[in-house]
């Protein structure tokens, strides 16, 4: 495993912590001229490589590490349960035009599809619910589970996985989101719901609690 490298703004970061430590996400983007959406990147890759720590309503001091803590060992660490969103479900029975209007009430990429005892059964995506809806089909009469991807072909984590883990899931499987979820007798109950955005949020969130 390679030590992280660090680019030309990241060594400039540093310098001024080391400097002026402790020191907020403003004044750093300030010193450089830049704006703070833009600094949080370097920021977050900083702090989760342990070359800085961070203090809510503090800022940022050096950490006084070496460049051979890794970025990967920092992030895996990182847990789904941490940051994993609430489920969105729908039964089996529901229809396909009603699964369509859920989902955009929603806003969501996904639907989880549960049995009457709660339990995961399949995985209904856009793509899914635009198949079915090009044609002279009644969406009305046509219940999800018959469009749907069903077990054992769906990719799903628990909430101890690492955000690591999950993230390969979500590529290998070329997916937007998986489900979190708890293994019962029976079958999967579902927990929650874990997307990309939610991992790249997860991945800047140190700093952008400064």
């Amino acid at each position: 495993m390679s030590p992280i490298e660090l680019n030309k703004r990241q060594e400039d970061i540093l310098q001024i912590v080391k400097e002026n430590g402790p020191i907020t996400g403003e004044h750093i983007a300030e010193r450089l001229n830049l704006t703070r959406a833009t600094l949080r990147p370097d920021l977050a890759i900083l702090t989760m490589a342990g070359f800085l720590d961070a203090r809510p309503r503090v800022g940022y001091f050096y950490s006084g590490k070496k460049a051979s803590v890794t970025l990967t060992d920092s992030i895996n660490n990182l847990k789904v349960k941490d940051f994993h969103s609430g489920p969105v479900v729908v039964p089996e029975t529901m229809t396909v035009y009603d699964a369509i209007c859920f989902m955009f009430s929603e806003d969501v990429g996904t639907l989880f599809v549960v049995d009457k005892n709660e339990f995961l059964t399949g995985v209904l995506s856009r793509k899914d619910l635009l198949r079915t809806s090009i044609g002279t089909q009644d969406l009305n009469k046509i219940p999800v589970h018959i469009i749907m991807t069903r077990m054992p072909n769906i990719s799903y984590c628990q909430r101890s996985d690492s955000l690591v883990v999950a993230a390969n899931k979500l590529i290998e499987r070329e997916v937007d989101s998986l489900p979190v979820v708890e293994p019962q007798e029976g079958g999967l109950t579902i927990v929650g719901r874990l997307t990309k955005t939610t991992i790249t949020r997860a991945f800047l969130s140190l700093a952008q609690n400064v």
